[in-house]
């Protein structure tokens, strides 16, 4: 199940690779844990924010629904719905308000209160989101989580209540299904981005410093999973890297999530199936080598299936003639005869 759906969020990110720089992600190949949260911290430190005043006019650029002047409200939105409200970018800016629906402000993710809210990671694009001034004051600094009892429910079934999950009973906001993934990656986001530079932030129900804690990270993890990466959050990423200088590697590569913070990762998804696929890019053939492997399945960059190989009675090497490709990125799904496999990125020329 976990390698189907990272199968599946890679082919999704693929279309918007060429958004990154080249080389962005170098020094990452192999490594897991606090080796690989170390170094992806190294890359993503090096932003340049907009001022907390600057935050209004990133919105439009970051959180502006296409084809029209509204805001993306992840706490009022309805998915293939009809949202209860909508606000005009600029002319609904908070000030003050009374209600659900009469303004948007900007959220903290990060509660602001868990951190030494200084200009950097309060004015941080990846983790603050204009939001429903109401919905956002309601969810104030509590933890995010899954409500058994609600207090409180805004209008698009955001919730207020006790906590469900196993590790922290206490009260917790609980945003629809359909965004906790990008909070998860947003969350997750800062915690990288922040590593070793927290002296002077503090601990909340949820969080340590920059650390997210146990009961909540498993919690995270899964929303990670429920919820892949959306065209939104891509198109978002992008737009932040283009103000601040630096992207949230979650959206990416979202098996990074996993290879920090899930310590069956090696087990279940590495010990096994060591491939090598040469030349790439390439503009005529791919060939694959590697030990007992069984199949390659090939998809192209909108994650649909366009040839299926055969390689169980091979001698260890396979070639695929793509001289008939178009130009692009293109995926492989290899597997091995024991059930392993291992995705590979192909670019064609």
């Amino acid at each position: 199940m976990k390698r189907l759906y990272i199968l599946l969020v890679l082919l999704l990110a693929a279309v918007t690779i060429n958004a990154q720089p080249q080389g962005y992600y170098n020094g990452t190949e192999g490594l897991t844990g606090n080796a690989l949260k170390t170094k992806l911290h190294s890359i993503i430190k090096n932003d340049n924010h907009t001022s907390y005043g600057g935050l209004w006019d990133s919105y439009y650029q970051t959180d502006k629904k296409p084809g029209t002047n509204f805001v993306w409200d992840i706490y009022s939105d309805v998915p293939n719905g009809t949202p209860p409200y909508q606000f005009v970018l600029g002319t609904d800016q908070c000030g003050s308000y009374n209600g659900e629906g009469d303004c948007y402000n900007r959220e903290h993710l990060w509660a602001q209160s868990w951190t030494s809210n200084d200009a950097t990671e309060k004015t941080d694009l990846h983790h603050v989101y204009p939001t429903d001034g109401w919905v956002n004051n309601k969810r104030g600094n509590y933890a995010f989580g899954e409500v058994g009892n609600a207090t409180w429910t805004s209008r698009n079934g955001g919730k207020l209540g006790n906590n469900t999950v196993s590790g922290y009973s206490g009260t917790v906001f609980e945003p629809i299904d359909d965004y906790k993934g990008d909070i998860a990656r947003a969350l997750m986001y800062v915690s990288v981005r922040y590593y070793q530079e927290d002296s002077g932030w503090s601990t909340s129900d949820m969080t340590n410093k920059s650390l997210i804690k146990d009961w909540a990270m498993t919690m995270l993890l899964r929303w990670h999973e429920e919820d892949p990466v959306s065209e939104k959050e891509i198109n978002r990423n992008n737009a932040v890297y283009g103000i601040q200088g630096n992207r949230n590697p979650f959206v990416d590569y979202p098996e990074f999530a996993n290879k920090i913070w899930d310590p069956h990762w090696d087990v279940e998804e590495n010990e096994c199936i060591v491939v090598t696929v040469w030349p790439n890019p390439t503009t005529s053939t791919v060939n694959i080598k590697g030990e007992n492997l069984e199949a390659v399945y090939m998809y192209n960059a909108m994650g649909q299936l366009i040839l299926t190989l055969d390689v169980t009675d091979s001698d260890e090497q396979s070639s695929i003639d793509v001289c008939g490709f178009n130009s692009g990125i293109y995926f492989m799904n290899i597997v091995s005869q024991n059930g392993n496999s291992v995705l590979k990125k192909v670019v064609v020329q």
